[in-house]
């Protein structure tokens, strides 16, 4: 079979949480790739120039930082965690219908500030839940998740590509030169000389942008999502006019774990959740259980966000910037085919998550980090090899969508599983993911400017990074199994004397009557 019994009966038995929470990883993708295609939109409706408006990708990516660091208070009960689930997904619908309507960028950056911040929350949470029901057998799950990322991501400029103006607004000339010019200062602090974009139309070459329609079309497809959440809630009995009792994340995860452990050990696990799990990363720091733990359960956490922190700061550079880089010298795409840049590279994270799936299941998530790391480097030293080919250029964005889409999800269930679930890492590396796509996209950014060739140098640099830290990561993985088990010798060696002096009790117990 495809998959074995155990995994299938486990899927049935929570499918239609599963689904929910994969739903709402839809609604995370549709909400991160829009504002890559619709950007020159967005700074003629608000009569900004584009270094102003690149300061609202700074917003979003900055408070889902804080939402990620904060959605653990939501899971201690399965109320709270779909309650928040719930808003979250509503507010994105909200936040999409209500973009056509900001005409400043502070209002747009505000409205994307809470985008964002409702994104994090469901990063964490929806990466929690399914950790907690599935523990060892999450990485199956984990990336049919994060292929909802890349499917939303996929469908939004599609979605925008049809209703985006062509020639800009205001007084655009179409220029190809002077466009390239102003997108490689586009953040820049200063505007660029007599080539100021506003949102008024002329009649000689100007075009309207219908983009509003786009942003309406997303939010009526994103609506089904938050409707999902009331529905489990309302399976769950949840719904506060229902009266039954809110049950707990742990009822839930006693039956994901039937299959693998007996009553007594689930009940000890379960405490330690309660005590030491998974919560938001401000109460990880400070719990009074990691007081005793080694210095290798702290590496772990460390070194796992700072993978997480490289690659996936590569996912949000890639995106915000290949276009970028596509029309300038020495490519000097035109600028509808540098378009299909960034929709390469989301399809490519869509399809390698999809294939993830059946791999996460045949091999090990080391084997599968190992691999994408490696390949990751590869591509983007492949890349700045042939820095000035075309085709290649088109190829490597779909070989490095391909290796960074699987990395997140593997690194997830990998330092999960070493830590034995007692940790943190869920919100370490949630976290440490959020502020590598923020930070990365500033550097690369302000990088750029200094000549396109650039681009593919800091991709180099930076997956050489997150692998030297993968690679630490393993030898502090084996210096924190060789702890646990000298840990679990020495209680082993503990309880057998107290075995025999119990068994010579009982025999003694025994010769007594018998020699009365």
């Amino acid at each position: 079979m495809f998959l074995d019994e155990r995994i299938v009966t486990l899927f049935k038995r929570n499918a239609h949480h599963t689904l929910t929470y994969w739903s709402v990883f839809f609604s995370f993708g549709l909400c991160i790739a829009f504002l890559g295609p619709t950007i020159l939109d967005l700074q003629c409706q608000t009569n900004s120039t584009l270094s102003e408006i690149t300061w609202v990708f700074f917003a979003q990516q900055f408070c889902l930082l804080i939402g990620s660091s904060v959605a653990g208070v939501f899971k201690k009960t399965l109320f709270r965690a779909l309650s928040a689930l719930f808003v979250s997904a509503l507010t994105i619908s909200i936040i999409f219908a209500i973009i056509p309507v900001c005409n400043n960028v502070l209002m747009l950056a505000i409205a994307m500030a809470v985008s964002g911040f409702a994104m994090g929350i469901i990063d964490t949470i929806a990466n929690i839940q399914l950790v907690t029901i599935y523990q060892r057998d999450s990485a199956v799950f984990l990336q049919a998740l994060h292929f909802f990322i890349g499917f939303g991501a996929l469908v939004s400029p599609l979605i925008a590509d049809p209703f985006l103006s062509e020639t800009g607004c205001g007084n655009h000339t179409g220029n190809a030169t002077e466009t390239t010019d102003h997108l490689r200062n586009m953040l820049k602090n200063s505007p660029i000389a007599g080539h100021d974009i506003t949102q008024l139309p002329h009649p000689e070459g100007g075009e309207e942008s219908n983009v509003h329609y786009a942003f309406w079309i997303m939010a009526l497809i994103n609506l089904p999502v938050p409707l999902a959440v009331l529905f489990l809630m309302y399976r769950e009995q949840l719904i506060p006019f229902c009266t039954s009792k809110t049950p707990h994340l742990l009822d839930k995860d006693e039956l994901a774990m039937e299959n693998q452990q007996g009553a007594e050990s689930k009940d000890v696990e379960e405490k330690e959740h309660e005590a030491g799990g998974h919560g938001d990363i401000f109460s990880c720091c400070r719990n009074d259980n990691l007081s005793g733990m080694p210095v290798s359960f702290f590496m772990i956490h460390i070194l796992g966000g700072g993978v997480l922190f490289m690659t996936d700061g590569i996912v949000g550079a890639y995106a915000g910037f290949v276009y970028t880089y596509g029309v300038s010298p020495p490519l000097s795409l035109p600028n509808k085919t540098a378009g299909y840049l960034a929709s390469i590279f989301w399809a490519a994270i869509t399809v390698g998550r999809l294939l993830s799936i059946p791999l996460a299941y045949r091999f090990q998530p080391v084997r599968l980090l190992m691999f994408s790391l490696a390949g990751a480097i590869v591509t983007c030293l492949m890349l700045l090899i042939f820095y000035d080919n075309r085709p290649f250029l088109f190829a490597g964005t779909g070989l490095c969508g391909l290796f960074l889409s699987c990395i997140f999800p593997c690194m997830l269930a990998y330092t999960e599983d070493i830590l034995d679930y007692q940790g943190c890492a869920t919100s370490v590396l949630v976290t440490s993911a959020g502020m590598g796509e923020m930070v990365m996209q500033v550097v690369v950014g302000s990088i750029i400017q200094k000549g396109s060739y650039s681009f593919p140098l800091c991709g180099v640099v930076i997956a050489c990074i997150g692998f030297i830290l993968f690679i630490a990561l393993l030898l502090f993985s084996r210096m924190h199994q060789n702890y646990l088990t000298g840990t679990s010798k020495k209680s082993t060696m503990v309880e057998e004397p107290e075995t025999e002096q119990n068994g010579s009790a009982k025999t003694e117990r025994k010769e007594e009557p018998e020699s009365s």
